[in-house]
């Protein structure tokens, strides 16, 4: 490995004229048509996309959002051939904990922005005798300003690699590992490949615990009625929401060419994850319309969606999880994930399973205080 190990200061400056590019494209939208009285059944609804497209044109401060994501310190550097973008923020506590922040897709390092400052400075924010944390938010490589990808085979291990060197070159020999969606996966695999460094892994959702491998000899060993029911629902849901995925996991190339010219077509095909729009199931807490723009507008003005899909063809199994690091895990689980328990303690060892009744799967956006209390409660029972 011949990496440049040197941390380059970073700071987001889109041009003048790339926004108003994208207000032109964003003017000269070619529409297509839509059924009548069928919602969301068919894909995003034009009537939603519409008035959501104007916003982005009209309404949307992205010079704003650039200045607040300024405010946190970033910084650049290459490992294993690939440049690497991420938040540092370290606390002013004496005895903060680090702590490794992973985003998901179609998500980036914003979705964390609510929750740095009560992470690094509890004091600052009410919570005087919190647990305080030296928090490290990195781009996945492929993603917003890690991207794009130059070579296949950016897997969740080789990223989780990457991540673990990361630590490492930042000085940090003891860290918690948190994730949620993709981060998910990539936190207890960074538990298994550094567990001499990682003193405990907490997530959101636990994506491998709610994936049943079927050519596994009898998947469901071990599994409650409740459970069961549970998997059969959650499949049921899937069915209906997997086309993106399909998609993303076999030919992310050719949907890399609609990403990267119409953003109409990508703010599309982002917001399948935003918004809960089944009208059974209702029971996220929705995102509101300035936080979804941001991580689109992220992906739109690095040319990355194409890159960041590629995620999904190179990760593997990792959605059937891996072999317990034997790492502490805690999970946290909130309205719009069904992992079940008896699958989640087949790849981790759980010691913290706690459920709420607000939020979302994008809980650091949906639920950003529950979320950060949850991991600080996990800290403490590390202690």
């Amino acid at each position: 490995m011949n990496d440049n190990t040197t941390i380059h200061p970073y700071r987001i400056d889109i041009p003048q004229a790339d926004l108003d590019d994208l207000h032109d494209r964003l003017a000269r939208t070619r529409w297509p048509d839509g059924l009548p009285d069928v919602g969301w059944s068919y894909g995003v609804p034009p009537d939603y996309l519409r008035d959501l497209a104007e916003y982005w044109r009209t309404g949307f401060d992205w010079r704003a959002v650039e200045d607040r994501l300024n405010a946190f310190d970033q910084f650049t550097t290459q490992i294993d051939g690939q440049n690497i973008h991420f938040v540092h923020v370290r606390s002013p506590e004496p005895d903060a904990v680090p702590l490794v922040l992973t985003h998901g897709w179609p998500s980036t390092f914003a979705l964390f922005a609510e929750m740095i400052g009560p992470l690094t400075d509890p004091r600052k924010h009410g919570a005087e005798n919190a647990q305080a944390f030296h928090v490290v938010a990195p781009s996945i490589p492929g993603f917003a300003f890690s991207g794009p990808t130059r070579e296949p085979g950016w897997s969740v291990e080789r990223t989780a690699h990457a991540w673990a060197e990361l630590m490492r070159r930042l000085g940090y020999d003891r860290y918690i590992a948190h994730g949620g969606d993709f981060g998910s996966l990539l936190s207890p695999q960074l538990g298994r490949i550094d567990g001499d460094h990682v003193l405990g892994v907490h997530v959101n959702g636990l994506v491998s615990a709610s994936v049943v491998d079927y050519t596994s000899e009898d998947p469901t060993a071990g599994f409650t009625e409740e459970e069961v029911a549970t998997l059969y629902a959650a499949e049921a849901a899937w069915e209906e929401r997997q086309g993106y995925a399909a998609v993303n996991s076999s030919r992310p190339q050719t949907v890399a060419y609609a990403f990267t010219d119409s953003p109409v077509g990508l703010l599309a095909w982002n917001i399948e994850w935003f918004v809960d729009y089944d009208a059974t199931r209702t029971e996220q807490t929705p995102i509101d319309r300035d936080t979804i723009l941001t991580q689109v507008a992220i992906f739109w003005f690095t040319a990355t969606s194409g890159s960041a899909a590629r995620i999904y063809k190179d990760c593997g199994d990792a959605f059937y999880g891996g072999a317990n690091s034997g790492v502490p895990t805690a999970v946290a689980l909130f309205p719009g994930d069904a992992p079940i328990r008896t699958l989640a303690d087949r790849s981790n060892t759980i010691v913290r399973w706690q459920r709420y009744d607000r939020g979302g799967h994008f809980a650091a956006v949906q639920a950003p205080d529950l979320l950060t209390d949850d991991i600080r409660a996990f800290a403490a029972e590390l202690a």
